[in-house]
């Protein structure tokens, strides 16, 4: 077998699906947050669908999903991939992890947009092979 450690396995239970953000994730934050404030929580994220790039997976068994997206607002100078993580049991969470960012006045300057998205990537693929350790 050729395990690759740069490129961590995700459990077949969890679902790529980067085309659109999820209900769940608008329905979960009105239902803690109220409409007002959900819709400004991470500069718009789950309520615009308008950042890209974006990695999202779901289980649907469990009714669990896990997003890497922009948190941060277009205006920033510096930009941030963050993961949030919706449990089966409800809610949001933000997971913490190294930091995945790049500069907007330096674009091609090391870390870059597309580095800091598939570092970002592989914290999420990490984060789900132990969150199915849990379940």
């Amino acid at each position: 077998m050729d395990f690759r450690s740069d490129q961590p396995l995700v459990p077949a239970v969890w679902q790529r699906h980067d085309t659109e953000i999820l209900p769940l994730w608008r329905e979960r934050l009105c239902a803690e947050m109220g409409p007002v404030v959900a819709a400004r929580y991470a500069a718009g994220l789950f309520f615009e669908d308008r950042r890209r790039p974006i990695a999202q997976w779901f289980n649907p068994a469990l009714d669990a999903a896990l997003l890497v997206g922009i948190e941060t607002s277009a205006e920033w100078p510096v930009q941030r991939f963050a993961l949030f993580y919706a449990p089966a049991d409800g809610g949001i969470l933000r997971v913490h992890t190294n930091t995945h960012e790049w500069y907007l006045r330096t674009p091609k300057t090391s870390p870059t947009e597309e580095e800091a998205f598939h570092a970002a990537v592989r914290s999420a693929e990490s984060f789900l092979q132990v969150e199915m350790d849990f379940l």
